[in-house]
């Protein structure tokens, strides 16, 4: 087991990558005693176990938590699990499948293309204030009011109701991490209580009085008399909105962070806008804002020779499947103009992330704002590093124009 992982360590969060490289050349599948999950860091297997159905999200669709060796959360953490277990994220068939092709009704391509105005309006507006101002915090100013306003525009939050969002997202993702703290969970659990009483009364207001709206979508949305549970439309709700806009956000400082780096990948885009489309696949595997995603093990599996049992849980290391070097030529290398990009940043298999195209179109707004109407962006302080692994984002993005 390669002593360099230690998602603890500053000096590991600062650059993971190393550390990843270490353990492919290590072998296939190792096991990490601290959080007590076997790590997969070749993407090969990590491909293969996104498919894998014999590995889920939750076990509790075929098994106690007695019956799995594991042990039932604590009774005061509930409200964050009732929402989180209510999300198609972490259901497997036949909730899992239900959900996710009533959600596919309201979440249609149509819905995302009618949106993609109002992103490149947003995307422009935020550009050209970060331009008066002379620079400014790229996160705080762009990469965070952009998607956040997106999906509640999309779900139909007014606008004098969105402050919290944001905040609420943020203490409810903290219990993604490895290892979360009591901390961690009491925050978790008080997000979760008030951002579910909010979507209660929306959801409520919205019955009475139907709108365009994503949450009317989910009222409206049935499949042969089926529909979606109340818990079911709160917990989508949520899911749209962490989901939706945690990856964007952390894409995109983590995006501009590494072209900051890359000058001359940076001029490169800037001479031919065109490279947006392949920037952003090459950007979101170059430093994944996502790099691991958890497996239950339902049924036995092997890995190279190494037995995994029912029980056990897997973490499959999105980063370093990223940098594998039988699938990227060069991977530590950014090279916006990379031809072939089978990342897997969006998941792969049922879970493959249903907001994907949305996230590609918000991406590309902001980046291409910022190319057209910043021209000379530039770094103005090193950034720090979040404490997360899971999670990989920065506190901030220091920049300058002019």
């Amino acid at each position: 087991m390669a002593a360099a992982f230690d998602p603890w360590d500053p000096a590991f969060l600062a650059d993971p990558y190393p550390a990843y490289a270490a353990l492919r050349a290590q072998g296939r599948v190792h096991y990490y005693e601290p959080t007590n999950q076997w790590l997969v860091p070749h993407h090969a297997d990590v491909s293969a176990l996104l498919r894998d159905r014999r590995l889920g999200r939750t076990y509790q669709h075929r098994f106690t938590h007695e019956e799995f060796g594991r042990t039932a959360p604590p009774p005061e953490h509930e409200p964050f699990h009732t929402l989180n277990d209510h999300g198609m994220l972490d259901l497997e068939p036949p909730d899992h499948t239900r959900i996710r092709r009533l959600v596919s009704k309201a979440f249609t391509p149509r819905t995302v293309e009618r949106l993609k105005p109002y992103v490149r309006g947003l995307a422009d507006e935020l550009a050209s204030k970060l331009v008066s101002a002379g620079g400014g915090d790229l996160l705080k100013d762009v990469a965070e009011p952009l998607p956040v306003a997106v999906i509640a525009e999309m779900l139909g939050i007014p606008e004098s109701d969105r402050a919290p969002l944001r905040p609420w997202s943020a203490d409810i993702c903290g219990m993604y991490e490895l290892n979360p703290s009591e901390a961690t969970a009491a925050k978790a659990v008080r997000a979760s209580v008030e951002f579910s009483d909010y979507l209660r009364e929306l959801i409520a207001a919205r019955r009475k009085e139907p709108g365009e709206d994503l949450i009317s979508g989910l009222i409206a949305a049935h499949d042969e008399g089926d529909r979606l549970t109340e818990q079911e439309m709160i917990s989508t709700a949520v899911l749209l909105l962490n989901a939706g806009h945690e990856a964007t956000v952390n894409a995109t400082v983590n995006g501009w962070y590494a072209l900051f780096r890359n000058p001359s990948q940076l001029d490169l885009l800037r001479a031919d806008h065109t490279l947006v489309p392949s920037a952003i696949e090459e950007l979101m595997r170059y430093d994944t804002p996502l790099q691991l995603f958890e497996r239950w093990v339902l049924d036995e599996i092997e890995i190279a020779g190494t037995t995994i049992p029912r029980g056990a849980e897997v973490a499959l290391l999105f980063g370093s499947a990223n940098h594998d070097p039988t699938v990227f030529a060069n991977p530590p290398q950014l090279d916006l103009t990379r031809p072939d990009n089978p990342h897997i940043s969006f998941s792969a298999g049922i879970h493959y992330c249903i907001g994907a195209p949305l996230a590609r179109i918000e991406l590309a707004a902001s980046m291409g704002a910022l190319l057209e109407k910043a021209p000379t962006l530039r770094l103005a302080a090193e950034p720090t590093r979040k404490p997360n692994f899971v999670i990989r984002g920065l506190e901030c993005l220091t920049v300058e124009v002019g």
